[in-house]
């Protein structure tokens, strides 16, 4: 087998993004395994990279890593006492999760080795940001547009809700 230096870089950030996410699955210690969640995050944006999907690597470090990853570690360290917390992983599950990724396996397996994996040459790197930028600011313009107008109108009537019932509870209060 010859592997060129790309490819050892790429089989090794493979095995690390994989590691951990085995352990931040498996981590009994919630804060360890969130910041295992951040190698699985930043070790896929680097698979990204290397699959020169550069577009899809920069979101993925924008919205995973630095919004839903940073969200949960505000959620984990606001949350009382979570150390002394009694473990809510049991592994009444285990044996069922275990059984249905057998099954799983059987089932993909026989389908990953009966596909005629063809591999292509080396092509040339070409940003694909720029074509999805245009995209979004020519052709897709007005369904961009109104989405965006959606979201605003949701984070609105969150904002009203939330208020609503903090009205509600201190009326009740008194």
């Amino acid at each position: 087998m010859n592997l060129s230096v790309p490819d050892l870089v790429f089989y090794g950030v493979a095995l690390i993004t994989l590691v951990s996410a085995v352990y931040a699955v498996f981590s009994r210690n919630i804060i360890r395994a969130v910041f295992a969640l951040l190698g699985t995050f930043f070790g896929m944006a680097v698979l990204y990279g290397l699959l020169a999907a550069d577009f899809v690597a920069v979101i993925q470090v924008l919205i995973y890593v630095g919004g839903i990853l940073v969200l949960l570690l505000f959620a984990v360290m606001l949350t009382g006492n979570i150390e002394t917390a009694q473990s809510s992983n049991r592994s009444s599950g285990l044996w069922l999760g275990a059984v249905a990724g057998m099954v799983l396996l059987a089932l993909l397996l026989p389908l990953a080795l009966k596909t005629p994996w063809q591999q292509s040459g080396a092509g040339e790197y070409t940003q694909t940001t720029a074509s999805i930028g245009t995209a979004l600011l020519s052709s897709a313009l007005l369904p961009f547009e109104v989405i965006s107008i959606v979201l605003l109108g949701v984070i609105i009537g969150a904002v009203v809700i939330a208020r609503h019932r903090r009205a509600a509870d201190m009326e009740a209060g008194k």
